[in-house]
């Protein structure tokens, strides 16, 4: 069997047009996910046990259901309840199963600022609100900020699901390449180097702001 590569050449319009989608798609789903991830967060280690319960039973279910079967879930089973557009569906499963995982990140970065920090806040005369604003996010921003955005890569990456529900994304565009021309190996080698570009970009772009942070701390 003899390899064409030109088939990525020829085609190469389409796979970026899917590349662009994806990007997109990703950028869209993490805008919803930040709030959910911050309420939920704040919801873990609230003092109301009964907001505890709820948003750590949203953390388990969301970490335990595979995206997928998440995305399958809204689009399919919802579907048959409420008309749920393909972008739409993609976007509440990717935010909702993306917002439970910042959740975790937000809970953990605010939980390692010492209870120190809280305490000497209050005695100072702050609220347990002006305390957390001025005090405690600052602080746990600088701790949120890498994982977060190593989540935005998992979520580039986990977007190629979306893919089984009908969206036009990268992964979607090749599977449609490779219906048509009948060159697997070679649309699948370029799709998978397209989404190395992509998160391997982002990731520098990390780093870099993560080199500012930590420039800026010393």
């Amino acid at each position: 069997m003899s390899w064409d590569w030109s088939v990525v050449s020829d085609n190469w319009e389409v796979l970026m047009l899917g590349a662009w989608f994806t990007i997109k798609i990703s950028f869209i789903a993490l805008i919803f996910s930040l709030p959910i991830g911050i309420i939920v967060g704040f919801g873990r280690i609230a003092k109301n046990p009964v907001i505890r319960f709820l948003a750590g039973a949203y953390v388990e279910i969301m970490r335990g259901v595979p995206l997928l079967v998440l995305l399958m879930w809204i689009y399919i089973g919802l579907g048959d309840v409420v008309n749920v557009e393909t972008t739409v569906a993609a976007v509440i499963g990717l935010a909702t199963f993306n917002g439970a995982f910042l959740a975790e990140i937000f809970r953990a970065g605010v939980q390692a600022v010492p209870k120190g920090q809280m305490e000497a806040a209050r005695a100072s005369g702050m609220t347990s609100a002006q305390a957390m604003r001025y005090i405690i996010l600052p602080q746990a921003v600088r701790r949120i900020m890498p994982p977060s955005a190593s989540q935005f890569i998992m979520l580039i990456k986990d977007s190629s699901l979306i893919s089984v529900i009908g969206g036009v994304d990268l992964m979607l565009k090749g599977k449609n390449l490779v219906a048509t021309t009948l060159k697997p190996l070679e649309i699948y080698t370029a799709i998978a180097v397209i989404y190395f570009i992509m998160t391997f970009v982002l990731s520098l772009v990390i780093r870099y702001f993560e080199k500012r942070m930590m420039d800026k701390e010393q």
